[in-house]
């Protein structure tokens, strides 16, 4: 959500920014909005004059009554009957405003943060820094998917017979991988990185979705109950709505609040048609830890930094070879302001992809969510700046250490570090 008076400010900023991140007309849009407010603020102000006039009325009438001008009090009588319904068509206009308004101001994106790049999808993304590990060269090259299934270890068809398309079936040793790297993740976090582990609800309501900008935009892309709830795209929701309607003392930001989940994941994906159709990259159902941190507006960019290289630290130890990408305003997240993503080498496809997206969304969903704190010796309050991100993607790492870590003899080598979850065990097949 946007601050209507950082617009009604500075409408340019918010033209540029707007246009910078692809809105069509963005011109055309602030001034909507810029009308909307101004027809809010017109129909606040003329309920509030009518009130006002009402009550003084009333109080005329007692006068009048005592005087026993009955002439008076009929009149005023009158003037407060008429006075009712200027004050109802003043509050029904503030009510249509004040709808319009929000429901435009919440369809919009974030405005991006100075130091992202420009750029209309993923060709104007910018590798930061070197790559990371060196990719794999020579040997076995199967992809993963091919890979499972003739360990049989991966069955497309029996999901697809229960579930449709976009669902897979791991058995054996392959589901205790799964399994593994989610344990393992979610350790590496809580561990070592300070994260508090959360076992949220994977339902959340409207307010949950709402609040960190998966609605109204993205109500395709979710699993809707038929109770009203939504299934969550990632644990993202949960984690970030505990502090929704929050007003929270400075002493509690200090130190950034910073929680995760290992979670089921649950996504449409209706915008992805054709878009990795075979294989684990896309499915309607994955595992994921997610990480979340809550914090003061001044902690933010630093807390974007240590979040990034919170998800790296379980590539490089699992010696996954991978690179980080500054996102570019067309690319990145509708909630994000800046977002950084990691991608892993994959053999099979002899190109990276994604595996992680850490964003900052600054005080974006905070807006939304009503998420507040105040300041040690302030009266007044200021929203919280809320970051995701994925630390990692489990059904993604899986395919990463399958394809970067198998052998000619079809085979998958556990890494190091996941051999002591698999009880010892140093590769799955065979």
């Amino acid at each position: 959500m946007h601050d209507i008076k950082a617009i009604r400010d500075n409408p340019a900023a918010f033209v540029s920014g707007w246009s910078s991140r692809g809105v069509d007309d963005a011109a055309g849009l602030v001034e909507r909005i810029l009308a909307l407010d101004t027809a809010l603020r017109t129909a606040q102000t003329a309920e509030q004059t009518a009130l006002a006039k009402r009550n003084e009325s009333s109080k005329l009438i007692g006068a009048a009554m005592a005087k026993k001008d009955m002439a008076e009090a009929e009149r005023l009588k009158a003037e407060v009957e008429s006075l009712k319904g200027e004050i109802a068509a003043a509050a029904e206009e503030a009510t249509r405003a004040g709808g319009e308004l929000r429901d435009l101001l919440s369809a919009q994106k974030n405005l991006a943060a100075d130091d992202v790049p420009d750029g209309e999808d993923e060709t104007g993304n910018v590798v930061v820094g070197q790559p990371w590990g060196k990719p794999r060269e020579g040997g076995p090259a199967k992809d993963h998917a091919d890979l499972g299934e003739a360990l049989g270890l991966l069955d497309f068809e029996a999901a697809a017979r229960m579930s449709g398309s976009r669902f897979a079936v791991l058995k054996g040793g392959l589901a205790r991988l799964e399994r593994a790297i989610g344990q393992f993740m979610l350790d590496v976090q809580t561990n070592e990185h300070g994260y508090l582990e959360v076992n949220p609800p994977l339902l959340v309501n409207d307010a949950a979705a709402y609040g960190t900008d998966k609605l109204p935009k993205f109500a395709d892309d979710l699993f809707h109950t038929t109770d009203g709830r939504w299934l969550i795209p990632t644990a993202e929701v949960s984690l970030t709505a505990t502090v929704m309607g929050q007003l929270l003392p400075e002493s509690e930001l200090r130190t950034p609040i910073r929680l995760t989940a290992l979670t089921p994941c649950f996504r449409a994906e209706a915008g992805s048609a054709g878009r990795d159709t075979r294989g684990l990259i896309r499915q309607h159902q994955f595992y994921k830890v997610e990480m979340v941190s809550i914090t003061r507006p001044e902690d933010s960019e630093a807390e974007h930094e240590r979040m990034t290289a919170c998800a790296e630290t379980i590539l490089r130890k699992l010696e996954l070879p991978f690179r980080r990408l500054l996102l570019c305003k067309g690319d990145m997240g509708f909630g994000a302001k800046k977002t950084f993503d990691l991608e892993v080498w994959l053999p099979s496809q002899g190109m990276y992809r994604e595996i992680s997206s850490c964003s900052n969304c600054g005080d974006f969903q905070a807006r939304r969510m009503d998420a507040r704190f105040k300041r040690d010796g302030e009266k007044k309050t200021e929203f919280v700046h809320t970051l995701n991100g994925s630390g990692l993607a489990v059904g993604r790492t899986l395919v990463a250490v399958m394809e970067n870590y198998q052998e000619s003899d079809g085979r998958i080598a556990v890494p190091a570090v996941l051999q002591p979850y698999m009880g010892g065990i140093t590769h799955v097949g065979g």
